[in-house]
């Protein structure tokens, strides 16, 4: 695909299955300290198994796309859903979106299914998202600061950050900032007008079922949930022959109904 340029920056970004004129786009969004190359064999699956076409894109500071200025605003979800995804899907051509984010990228997805009013999105799918902080997530997020200065974990994320002190300290350094314990998004939820299928596994060490149960207090929209018994902060990973069925069970679902014309609905009600 055509490179993906914001502000005169660039954005690695890749593309699998069928293009947005032909079939609808499952647009992936990215954990705090993941890229395209760590969806790994994720998006591969998902065009084969849905028919759609799949967009994965490395947010600013991540991957091969351009670093950002640190420290981070606290901000930064924000800033991206509300002024930067959009801008992508523009210059990707998508049509018809459902967005799949994890973690920090499911936060994001959040925020832009309920900020903004796009009607090319028609689901989304959060896997292990954030609504508001937990002490036991920002110490892990403790852990991940000495793991980071003490083993080789820079060395096995520089494998895939062009910057890797960049991406790493602007996802650290923000969560770790001690304003950023009142963050929180779940005022968002209740503009939510699309389905959504929330997706943790019970064993993640960054957040607990109090985030699936924060959402559903909130929320307008349709809702489904998946916990997946075992899994840690990404259950798509290690438990993908769980979770990618159910994913590609919703994406079929919502398309189903995209199908249908209207006056079926209400001859069937």
């Amino acid at each position: 695909m055509s490179p993906i340029v914001i502000d005169g920056r660039e954005i690695e970004a890749k593309w699998w299955g069928p293009g947005p004129e032909a079939a609808p786009t499952i647009v992936l969004l990215h954990e705090g300290l993941g890229c395209v190359a760590l969806w790994r064999d994720v998006p591969a699956k998902l065009a084969a198994m849905t028919g759609c076409g799949v967009l994965a894109y490395s947010r600013f500071g991540y991957g091969a796309s351009a670093p950002v200025s640190l420290p981070r605003p606290l901000t930064y979800m924000h800033d991206e859903a509300l002024g930067v995804l959009g801008q992508v899907l523009d210059q990707a051509g998508v049509k018809t979106a459902i967005v799949i984010g994890h973690s920090d990228g499911g936060s994001i997805t959040a925020i832009y299914a309920g900020g903004v009013q796009d009607f090319r999105l028609r689901g989304a799918v959060l896997i292990a998202a954030h609504f508001f902080t937990e002490d036991m997530g920002i110490r892990s997020i403790e852990a991940a600061k000495v793991a980071y200065q003490t083993t080789n974990l820079r060395e096995k994320l520089g494998r895939y950050h062009r910057d890797v002190d960049n991406a790493f300290w602007g996802w650290n350094g923000a969560w770790l900032d001690p304003a950023f314990r009142n963050w929180r998004i779940d005022d968002y939820v209740p503009t939510i007008r699309v389905p959504v299928l929330l997706v943790q596994g019970s064993a993640d060490e960054y957040g607990t079922l109090a985030q699936f149960e924060t959402f559903e207090c909130e929320a307008y929209c349709p809702v489904e949930r998946l916990v997946v018994e075992g899994a840690g902060h990404s259950p798509h990973l290690s438990h993908g022959d769980e979770v990618l069925p159910a994913v590609a069970g919703f994406v079929g679902r919502i398309l189903a109904l995209e199908a249908v014309p209207p006056h079926a609905m209400q001859n069937n009600a």
